[in-house]
């Protein structure tokens, strides 16, 4: 039984060393919004935002847009350093969408002068987030795991057509 038990082991270091495995966590794919952003600027009750000149390191990583679900666009990209910044807009009532479009982060009383809007500084847990509030029946949100000068960057390059 000893035997067998050290057989066993042997055989389990052998694989171990010739199998290759990597422990780094999978690369996210850069996805290509232009469809859906044009469906959702079709489609929406309001200007929908996206970003233009962002740098080329933003990867966008995903995006979707729910129409049956109040006109609720998402477009979510990686920044340069690996941290996570979306774009959140919806028709939807605007408390209960900055709680869930923010992860439940609260508002502070600190505001920015963004392009010329004053956007609302919120912190949380999970996500930091700037809200824009009252544009032609939408709310805006700017949130996730970045810095404020990441979100800030973001809500800099929003632009509506």
């Amino acid at each position: 039984m000893v035997l067998s038990l050290g057989l066993i082991l042997v055989a389990g270091w052998v694989m171990y060393l010739f199998i290759p495995h990597d422990d780094r966590p999978p690369e996210n794919k850069r996805v290509d919004y232009r469809v859906e952003l044009l469906s959702a600027r079709r489609a929406a009750s309001y200007p929908v935002a996206a970003p233009e000149g962002l740098p080329a390191e933003w990867k966008a990583t995903s995006v979707r847009f729910r129409g049956d679900e109040f006109d609720a666009w998402h477009l979510g990209f990686q920044a340069p350093d690996g941290e996570y910044v979306a774009i959140e807009q919806s028709a939807q009532k605007r408390s209960t969408f900055i709680d869930e479009a923010s992860q439940g982060a609260r508002a502070t009383k600190t505001t920015e002068e963004i392009g010329g809007r004053t956007w609302t500084r919120y912190t949380g847990g999970r996500y930091d987030a700037l809200v824009l509030e009252g544009t032609k029946g939408s709310t805006t949100v700017v949130a996730g795991t970045g810095s404020f000068a990441q979100l800030s960057e973001m809500a800099k390059a929003l632009k509506t057509v």
